[in-house]
C-alpha cells in the first residue's frame, strides 16, 4: 500500500477549504430596499435582483419581491451574494406625471450597481438608459465604477447637462430636493412627453442601442422626439400633478427644480424641433380656412382643419359676420365658445390631438366680406399667427 504524505493531505485540505469558501456568501443583506420611479411605480410591480459576475453576466442567482404600495417603495429581505454586482429589474404600471394618470400598460426598467457599499438602490429612467452602455464599457476592459461614471456623463450631455460629482443614477430620487434629483426628473419628463407606454419603451430601447458603443446619440429622429417632448409638455402641470399625487399618499415632499434643466435643454440643444401643427390645403368639407397660404375663398362650405402632434393644442378665433357652422355635425375634435357680441367672434379650441376638422360655411355678403382668423398654438397668449379672408 502506498503512503500518502502529510504535505499532500494538507494541500488537498486547503484546496477543499478554498473551494468551499468560493461558494460562501461574501455580501449578506438583511434587506435591500429602494424606489422604482418614472413617476412612482404602483402597487404590484414585480422586482427582481439578479447577481452578476465581474463581467456583468448573470450567475443565475435571483431574489424576487414586489412593490406593496403606490409610492414605488420595495424591499427584498435576506439577500446573500458572492458577487458585489447586481441587476435590478422592475416591471409594472406607474403614475404618468405628464398626463396625471396611471399608465395604461406596464413599463420595464433596469439598474445595475456595485452593492458592496450600499443596501438602498433605486430604479429609474437614467439607470435604465445607462445599463447597455456600462455593460459595453466593462466588456472592453473599463473598470465598473469608471464605466458607470462615463456612461452617466455621456447620457446627461445628450440633455445639455454637465455636472460633476452627481450621485450614481441608482441613488437619485425625484422626491428629494437638490440639483442631482432635479436632473433625474427633468430627463424623465423629457423622455415621457405625451408618448404612450409602448412608444416610450421603444424610445428607451432605441436610445440605449444608439449610445451603446460610442456614448453619443446619433439618431436625429430620437433627438427630435426629445425636443418635441420638451417643448410641448406643461411643466407647471407636471409639478402640480406630482405634488398632488404624493399629497394623496400622505407624503409632504418638495419636488426639485427640474424645470430649469428642461428649459436648459430646450435653449441649448441642436436637435431639430419637428412637432409643428400642420394645416392642410383641404379638409373633409372643402378648402381649409387655416391654410396659411390662402386668403381668398368662395361662398359655400369649407373646413377648419388641423393636424396636431401629441402634446400640442390649438385655439382659433374667427371674427366676422358672414359665416356660420352647422350645429348637427361631428364635434369630436373641436369645442366652441359662446358668440362674442363685442367683436362678432367665436373661438374654437382643440379637444384632442391628431386630425381635427369642422364644417364652416361662408356667406356671400359684399357689405362685410372680411373675416379675420386668430390662431393660438400650444397655449400662446398672443396669436401665433393671423390671417384675413
Amino acid at each position: 500500500m502506498k503512503k500518502i504524505s502529510s504535505s499532500f493531505v494538507l494541500l488537498a485540505l486547503l484546496f477543499t477549504l478554498s473551494c468551499d469558501n468560493d461558494n460562501e456568501p461574501g455580501f449578506v443583506f438583511e434587506n435591500i430596499n429602494g424606489f422604482v420611479q418614472k413617476g412612482p411605480y404602483l402597487n404590484g410591480t414585480s422586482i427582481t435582483i439578479s447577481e452578476l459576475t465581474s463581467d456583468l453576466t448573470s450567475t443565475g442567482k435571483n431574489f424576487t419581491s414586489q412593490i406593496l404600495d403606490n409610492k414605488g417603495n420595495f424591499e427584498i429581505k435576506n439577500v446573500e451574494l458572492t458577487s458585489q454586482y447586481v441587476e435590478l429589474k422592475a416591471d409594472g404600471f406607474y403614475f404618468n406625471e405628464v398626463l396625471n394618470e396611471n399608465s395604461s400598460a406596464q413599463l420595464t426598467l433596469f439598474a445595475i450597481s456595485d452593492i458592496s457599499n450600499k443596501s438602498s438602490l433605486n430604479v429609474n429612467i437614467l439607470s435604465n438608459i445607462e445599463k447597455s452602455r456600462v455593460s459595453y464599457l466593462v466588456s472592453n476592459g473599463i473598470r465598473f465604477s469608471d464605466a458607470k461614471n462615463q456612461a452617466q456623463k455621456e447620457i446627461l450631455s445628450i440633455f445639455e447637462i454637465n455636472r460633476e460629482d452627481i450621485l450614481e443614477s441608482e441613488q437619485l430620487d425625484i422626491t428629494k430636493s437638490g440639483d442631482d434629483h432635479a436632473i433625474l426628473l427633468a430627463v424623465s419628463v423629457i423622455l415621457q412627453g405625451y408618448l404612450s407606454v409602448p412608444d416610450l419603451s421603444e424610445l428607451l430601447a432605441n436610445m440605449s442601442t444608439d449610445i451603446r458603443e460610442d456614448g453619443v446619440l446619433n439618431s436625429q429622429s430620437i433627438g427630435s422626439t426629445l425636443i418635441n417632448n420638451a417643448k410641448t409638455i406643461q411643466l407647471d402641470a407636471i409639478r402640480q400633478n406630482l405634488e398632488s399625487r404624493y399629497e394623496e399618499m400622505g407624503l409632504n415632499i418638495t419636488i426639485p427644480d427640474f424645470e430649469k434643466y428642461v428649459n436648459q435643454f430646450i435653449e441649448n440643444t441642436d436637435f431639430v424641433f419637428t412637432g409643428f401643427i400642420a394645416y392642410p390645403q383641404n379638409g373633409a368639407y372643402g378648402t381649409n380656412l387655416l391654410d396659411k397660404n390662402r386668403t381668398e375663398y368662395s361662398a359655400g362650405y369649407h373646413s377648419l382643419n388641423a393636424i396636431l402632434p401629441n402634446g400640442t393644442s390649438l385655439k382659433v378665433k374667427i371674427q366676422g359676420k358672414n359665416w356660420f357652422y352647422p350645429v348637427s355635425q361631428d364635434w369630436s375634435g373641436w369645442e366652441k365658445s359662446d358668440w362674442n357680441d363685442a367683436d362678432n367672434s367665436r373661438t374654437f379650441t382643440s379637444k384632442k390631438t391628431g386630425e381635427i376638422d369642422l364644417k364652416i360655411r361662408l356667406e356671400a355678403d359684399t357689405t362685410s366680406a372680411m373675416i379675420k382668423i386668430y390662431v393660438h398654438e400650444n397655449g400662446d397668449i398672443e396669436p401665433t399667427w393671423t390671417k384675413e379672408i
